[in-house]
């Protein structure tokens, strides 16, 4: 898969990424960027989080924040029962793949999203050489590799050359977002659209989001019953999909927006990132919510610089 521009990745201490260093040498104009979209709950309710400017965080059950690791990628999978923990991950163009921690294992991503699907199998995006059309492909823990779906050349919002976020549903599907859709990909391979031509009403503008980019769907969780959580970052809100159509359930207040979400029992777990303007990774300053399913709404944690 091509790399989405608009992340450029900055890696691990020590491993500088040439092809973002390249692309900004290169260019008059600021390297277009956005913050992390990895957040993921274990199964003693212990968050984890991405944070492109200081590696990965835990939240544990007290309060706690720990730092797990110095990778600084935008995307992770949570490998709950440590499928992946050894052996080999895929080899990917314009990214990498890394292993964080154990119980659970962490599977970082540098430039596109990825999740372990209810068959413990490790999916990801990448761009068939081909037919220059958007794959989902399929990684098993003995290493081999298939294509789980083809994904249309074009939406209803023009061509498709990346996706923004990747979920596991409770019945073996995978649903992915774009800017301003979601859509579900069955075990089969059969792809559905969840909801389409996504907007907002009183969509805030957020720093650093280019003209055009609409509502900006990123990171998105999905319930046992189906119901779709998904981040808003183009207008600063968390909407909720199901039956009764689409719901804002949570705003912000520019510059901070959400980027990622994940849901544990009842309640929802939001990354939230205070935007900026050009890309500067340590002024990208995270914090997690958790919205309960009583209504009430509490800020975990935020990440200090200093």
């Amino acid at each position: 898969m091509e790399m989405d521009p608009r992340c450029s990745r900055l890696e691990a201490p020590m491993r500088p990424s040439v092809f973002a260093l390249m692309l900004a040498l290169l260019s008059s104009a600021p390297l277009l960027a956005h913050p992390g979209s990895g957040i993921t709950v274990d199964r003693r309710g212990q968050v984890y989080f991405a944070d492109t400017g200081g590696g990965v965080w835990k939240i544990d059950t007290a309060r706690r924040v720990t730092q797990v690791d110095a990778t600084r990628f935008h995307w992770l999978a949570n490998d709950l029962d440590g499928k992946f923990a050894k052996g080999r991950l895929p080899e990917v163009t314009n990214g990498d793949f890394v292993r964080v921690g154990v119980d659970p294992t962490l599977i970082m991503s540098s430039d596109f999203p990825v999740v372990i699907g209810q068959d413990g199998a490790f999916y990801y995006p990448a761009t068939d050489p081909a037919s220059k059309r958007v794959q989902i492909l399929r990684w098993t823990a003995s290493g081999d590799r298939s294509v789980l779906a083809t994904l249309p050349a074009a939406t209803e919002s023009g061509p498709l050359e990346w996706i923004n976020g990747l979920a596991a549903g409770a019945d073996g599907a995978i649903y992915y977002s774009e800017n301003e859709a979601v859509r579900r990909v069955s075990a089969r391979g059969e792809i559905s659209t969840v909801a389409a031509k996504v907007s907002v009403s009183g969509c805030i503008t957020v720093p650093g989001n280019e003209p055009g980019v609409g509502v900006f769907l990123r990171g998105l969780a999905v319930t046992a019953e189906g119901t779709v959580y998904v981040a808003a970052a183009g207008c600063g809100a968390v909407l909720r999909i199901d039956r009764g159509g689409v719901t804002a359930i949570h705003r912000t207040t520019s510059p901070w927006s959400p980027t990622a979400v994940a849901v544990a029992d009842r309640d929802v777990f939001v990354l939230e990132y205070l935007h900026t303007a050009t890309e500067d990774r340590q002024a990208w300053i995270p914090r997690v919510r958790q919205l309960r399913a009583d209504g009430a709404s509490t800020i975990l944690a935020t990440i200090s610089r200093r």
